[in-house]
């Protein structure tokens, strides 16, 4: 066992229960926010509408969700400190890293690797201190410690913002120990670039990342290649279906179940209680996407199909406990 930092405090691993890897509880963009307020409209309506999902997701008999929501998500610890405060049952485990596709954020543009050249020397990167803080002290004064270190690799690939973020996030993990997702495409099979940088170049070992979206893939030996190497599997956009079905996510998993992986999939939904990167108008071809439809559908349809009651209980219980205890 180990311990594992959530919201409200440490808990040992041996208690996560069924386990959520990747679901959000907002995803915004504070620059937005703050100067249209309208956008997101009364804040304590916001909450108590989340305080009321996420007890219902309890009521299910989840008892911990992993929420990466890091710089460039739009990350408010003080706002989900007030909603963990009213749902006690649920362990809710933030994460530390920055989200980005090609550059980083400009706050870091000029700062650490970027001066290398003009001050011929390697300037270590401000990233990896920020990142170690937000586990060792806490996040913005709140004294809530990261319990998962976040970054991304879509489409665009490999670019010099995504490999500087990648890098700094694995110097944080070999700080603290902390465990890793990596937002991917897997389309475009960037889970081989990710792994090429964070594992055989900066030393991580694939057992402690969660390579996240590979159920957007239904090309099951690229995705059995990576499960081969060690990495966990986020099969975890359950309801967001605008590029592929509800059958084709499950079926992926039902056939990696078959190969043998069920020990290496860890299941979600990629749910938010308000997201203000998606218009309304396509948020009205998402009604399924909720907290609530692993237990409601993704888990009767996978029994149908074959998948065991020890398969499952690997995907949502033994696999996230593994991940954090290393």
């Amino acid at each position: 066992m180990s311990q594992v930092e959530t919201v409200l405090g440490p808990v040992d691993s041996a208690e996560l229960g069924r386990t959520y890897m990747h679901e959000h509880v907002f995803v915004l963009t504070p620059d937005v926010q703050q100067n249209y307020p309208e956008e997101w409209g009364d804040e304590d309506a916001r909450v108590t509408d989340a305080v009321a999902k996420l007890t219902a997701l309890a009521d299910q008999g989840v008892r911990t969700i992993v929420d990466p929501t890091v710089i460039g998500l739009g990350r408010y610890l003080p706002r989900i400190q007030r909603i963990a405060a009213q749902v006690p049952q649920l362990n809710i485990v933030v994460a530390t890293g920055c989200y980005t596709y090609e550059d980083v954020p400009f706050f870091f543009h000029h700062r650490g690797p970027a001066l290398n050249a003009a001050l011929g020397t390697e300037v270590p990167d401000p990233m990896v201190d920020l990142f170690v803080r937000d586990i060792r002290e806490g996040i913005t004064g709140t004294g809530v410690k990261a319990g998962m270190l976040k970054c991304a690799i879509d489409e665009p690939g490999l670019t010099p913002g995504v490999e500087r973020v990648m890098r700094a996030v694995a110097k944080a993990h070999h700080q603290t120990g902390t465990p890793l997702t990596v937002h991917t495409h897997p389309t475009s099979q960037t889970g081989l670039l990710a792994q090429r940088v964070l594992c055989e170049e900066e030393g991580v070992d694939p057992r402690r990342i969660v390579l996240g979206h590979s159920g957007d893939s239904t090309d099951a030996d690229h995705l059995s290649k990576l499960a081969e190497l060690g990495f966990v599997l986020g099969m975890d956009r359950f309801g967001i279906n605008l590029a592929t079905t509800f059958e084709a996510r499950a079926d992926i998993v039902v056939e990696l179940c078959r190969r043998g992986f069920a020990e290496q999939m860890v299941l979600s939904q990629d749910a938010s209680c308000y997201i203000d990167w998606i218009d309304p108008n396509v948020m009205a071809f998402l009604p399924q996407w909720h907290y609530l439809h692993i237990q409601d559908e993704v888990l009767p349809y996978l029994r149908d199909k074959g998948v065991t009651e020890e398969q499952i209980t690997a995907m949502l219980v033994d696999v996230p406990r593994r991940c954090f205890e290393g």
